[in-house]
C-alpha cells in the first residue's frame, strides 16, 4: 500500500473509532485541516454581540486570528442584546454580506425557541461529549458555552457601605445609583437580573421569580433608586450608575480595565445568588458555514476554554479539564472564592424560559421604566 492510501486508510479508521464512542468525525486532526481549508476559502467569520471584555472575547478573537490567518473576523453590535443577536439572523437570512451573522453567543432560555423558529444550524464539536448534557440540544443546534453568576458592581468612590443583598438597594443612601447592565425586555443578563432579585424575595426559580422581581424593581424605581440607563464601565466610572446588576464576570473585567479608578467592588450577593449558563449556536442562514464551525471548534478546544476562563468565567469543559490540570495556578487564583458559588441556583431551561417570558412581557407594565 503507498502512503496515500495508509493516510486514507488510517483517517477512515479514526473516523470509525469517534463514531463508535459517539465522538463527531471532525474530531480527527485531517478534519479539522479539511475544515480550516474550507473556511480559509470562505474568507471570514461574522460575530455579532462580543464586546472584548467580555469573557475575554477580546483575546479569544485575536487568539482565533492567529491561528488561523486568511479568516477575517467582522464585529457585529458589541452591545447587543440575546433577543437582538436572533432578530439580526431574522433580518438577513438572504443576505450573504457583512450583516449576517454566522455564530450567536445568547444566553441558555434564548436555545430552544430559536431551534423551534428553525433559525439555527446543528452541529456537534469535537468535544461534545464534555459538555453536560441538561445545556446541550441532543441534536446540536445548541450547547452551553461558559457560566457565571450575577452580582453587584460598586464605584467605591461613590459608595463607600457597598450593598451585599438586594434588600440593601432599597436603602435611601442608593438613591439614584443602582442600574442593570442590559435591557431587562432583550438581554438576558438584565433578564437574569431580575430572577435573581426574585429569588432573594423567596420567588421560586422561573416565573415565580420573575414577577417578584419585577416588584423589586418597581419598588426600586418608584423611590427613585433605579436609573435607567444601560450599565457599562463608563457609566459606571463617571457615577451615572454607581451600582450595576450584571455578570461577575463582565463586572470583574471592569474592574481590571478601570485599574482603581475608581476602585471597585465585585459582590456576589448573599440571597438569591443566580448562576446562569450562555450558549452557542450557528445560524441556520450562515454566509461563513465552516468558519463557523471552526470557530466553534476553537472555543470549544482546551485554548479556547482557558481563553474564557482568563475572562473570568466559568467554561463548560471546566470540571473535565480541572481533573486533568489543563488550568493554571495563576488562571484558577483569578476567580472569586468558590464560597460565592456554593449557594448559587442554576436555573434549568424551561426555568429561565418561564422567567424570561414574565419579565421581558411585564416590564414595561409592571416597572415602567424604559432602559436605554
Amino acid at each position: 500500500m503507498n502512503n496515500a492510501g495508509r493516510k486514507i486508510l488510517v483517517s477512515e479508521i479514526a473516523v470509525a473509532v469517534a463514531a463508535a464512542i459517539g465522538l463527531p468525525a471532525i474530531a480527527h486532526a485531517d478534519k479539522l485541516g479539511d475544515l480550516y481549508a474550507a473556511a480559509k476559502k470562505e474568507g471570514s467569520l461574522t460575530v455579532i454581540a462580543l464586546p472584548h471584555d467580555w469573557c475575554g472575547y477580546g483575546d479569544v478573537i485575536a487568539a482565533f486570528k492567529a491561528k488561523y490567518p486568511g479568516i477575517t473576523v467582522n464585529e457585529l453590535n458589541p452591545d447587543a442584546g440575546s433577543a437582538d443577536e436572533l432578530q439580526a439572523i431574522r433580518a438577513n437570512k438572504g443576505n450573504t454580506g457583512p450583516q449576517a451573522p454566522d455564530v450567536i453567543d445568547v444566553g441558555l432560555a434564548f436555545g430552544p425557541s430559536a431551534k423551534k423558529e428553525g433559525l439555527l444550524m446543528p452541529y456537534k464539536v469535537s468535544t461534545w461529549n464534555e459538555i453536560d448534557n441538561n445545556i446541550k440540544d441532543p441534536d446540536g443546534y445548541w450547547y452551553g458555552d461558559y457560566y457565571g453568576a450575577i452580582a453587584f458592581g460598586v464605584n467605591k468612590d461613590l459608595i463607600k457601605d457597598s450593598p451585599t443583598s438586594w434588600a440593601d438597594l432599597k436603602k435611601k443612601e442608593y438613591s439614584h445609583s443602582v442600574a442593570l447592565a442590559g435591557d431587562p425586555r432583550s438581554a438576558a443578563q438584565a433578564i437574569l437580573g431580575v430572577m435573581s432579585a426574585g429569588l432573594s424575595m423567596g420567588g421560586k426559580p422561573g416565573a415565580d421569580a420573575g414577577q417578584k422581581g419585577l416588584e423589586l424593581f418597581a419598588e426600586l424605581n418608584k423611590s427613585g433608586n433605579f436609573v435607567p440607563v444601560i450599565g457599562k464601565a463608563g457609566t459606571l466610572a463617571q457615577g451615572q450608575t454607581p451600582i450595576i446588576v450584571g455578570w461577575d464576570y463582565n463586572l470583574l473585567a471592569w474592574r481590571d480595565g478601570l485599574k482603581g479608578n475608581p476602585p471597585m467592588d465585585v459582590i456576589v450577593p448573599k440571597k438569591g445568588a443566580l448562576a446562569g449558563v450562555y450558549i452557542q449556536a450557528i445560524s441556520a442562514y450562515a454566509p461563513h458555514p465552516n468558519a463557523a464551525k471552526l470557530w466553534e471548534e476553537y472555543l470549544y478546544s482546551d485554548a479556547g476554554q482557558i481563553g474564557w476562563m482568563q475572562g473570568y468565567c466559568h467554561p463548560v469543559r471546566f470540571k473535565t479539564m480541572s481533573a486533568a490540570n489543563k488550568f493554571s495556578k495563576a488562571v484558577l487564583d483569578k476567580l472569586p472564592p468558590a464560597a460565592a458559588y456554593k449557594n448559587a441556583v442554576f436555573p434549568t431551561v424551561q426555568e429561565q424560559d418561564a422567567n424570561k417570558n414574565a419579565v421581558v412581557a411585564g416590564w414595561d407594565k409592571v416597572v415602567g421604566a424604559n432602559v436605554k
